[in-house]
């Protein structure tokens, strides 16, 4: 007797992925690019192609042509699923399917597990059905954490920090990480394109759900746009209200910091006034050619010195009232080297486990390099 296949409500799975050996979105490529489940593989039983090829016969033909044609198309891409990326897996291996409903493709491929002995699991509204999940999520969740802002002028190794504190036990949310971007105008990260939005929301929903209740989370001081990617308006409310621990740093350790940390932009210059370019509404053209000459000269000591007092702290200060109106603590770098970024991690770490995660926060914002 066949396995019988099971119905997977989208928060069950999300909380429950592990009990799945493979998670397999069917959609088509394209699809599956826009956003999935974190960890999902893509066996599309459509591919982009014949997924457009199905959808015209069935609007200028009829639905049976449509449907006899993408049975035919369906189970050949099963075969060469089954014969290529399945072709080793265990009696006992344990999929969740899903497509863009969790109907006729998911179906389709859970059907021909199930006859092979395979158990298999379908999450029931597909991925549509998750996607408002994850909006659910993303709504209320924020508002039962309890998070703690690392704030600081740009090339204060915030980021660093935080994920020394990670390494070091404390729980943490990436958001820099999961955007694929620092953050800022020379933030992109070099062969790393960002995800789409959908995605970014998916990966944040799954780093809220494994917070577990009453830790006070670390983050960075964020703007409510990292690159091309927007924080979802609850969290950044959340992190507008959260309480903020502030890193000072001497002016020559942050100049060291970003010359070691944008090591990619150094060793490719050319690429950075085209980026800078796009600051004409807020500097001279005095100041453009400025930067320019010494980009030129590869005098990096005194242009990263220029950028910060011209640009990002002029610009951090300005957030200054906001941002000191609820800080609850202070931590000085000395070097800003590796031993200096542990020390400041677990003086953080300190610090958080000391404050109340219910006392009122300030506004934070980003101006990193």
């Amino acid at each position: 007797m066949a396995p019988p296949i099971t119905g997977i409500s989208p928060d069950i799975s999300l909380a429950d992925l592990h009990k799945f050996d493979t998670i397999i979105d069917v959609r088509s490529p394209a699809e599956f690019a826009d956003d999935h489940i974190p960890g999902a593989i893509n066996l599309p039983v459509l591919n982009d192609q014949q997924r457009a090829e199905i959808g015209t016969i069935y609007k200028q033909i009829n639905p049976f042509t449509a449907k006899r044609a993408g049975a035919a198309l369906v189970a050949q891409n099963i075969a060469a699923h089954l014969q290529s990326s399945l072709q080793d897996k265990p009696r006992d291996w344990r999929p969740l399917i899903y497509c863009w409903r969790g109907g006729q493709r998911s179906g389709a491929m859970a059907q021909i597990f199930s006859n092979i002995g395979w158990h298999s699991s379908v999450i029931d509204g597909g991925y549509k059905s998750y996607r408002r999940h994850v909006l659910d999520c993303l709504d209320h969740l924020p508002k039962q954490l309890s998070l703690m802002i690392v704030s600081g002028q740009t090339g204060t190794a915030k980021t660093h920090i935080l994920r020394a504190a990670s390494a070091k036990g404390a729980p943490i949310i990436d958001l820099e990480r999961l955007a694929c971007h620092r953050g800022s105008l020379l933030g992109s990260e070099p062969g790393q394109p960002q995800p789409t939005q959908r995605y970014f929301e998916s990966q944040l929903c799954k780093a809220l759900q494994q917070c577990a209740p009453g830790q006070t989370i670390l983050i960075e001081a964020e703007s409510n746009k990292i690159g091309n990617i927007h924080v979802p308006p609850a969290f950044w409310a959340a992190m507008r209200n959260a309480p903020t621990i502030r890193v000072t740093a001497p002016i020559d350790a942050r100049v060291n910091f970003l010359q070691r940390d944008y090591a990619h932009m150094i060793n490719q210059p050319e690429f950075i006034m085209p980026l800078l370019s796009k600051l004409t509404h807020r500097h001279s053209a005095k100041q453009l050619a400025t930067w320019k000459d010494m980009i030129d000269r590869k005098d990096w000591p005194d242009f990263i010195k220029s950028l910060l007092e011209t640009h990002y702290d002029p610009s951090y200060q300005r957030s200054g009232s906001a941002r000191l109106a609820r800080e609850t603590g202070v931590v000085a770098a000395t070097t800003l080297d590796h031993d200096d970024i542990n020390r400041l991690a677990e003086a953080i770490m300190s610090k958080s486990a000391s404050i109340a995660t219910n006392k009122p926060a300030a506004d934070s914002f980003k101006t990193d390099l």
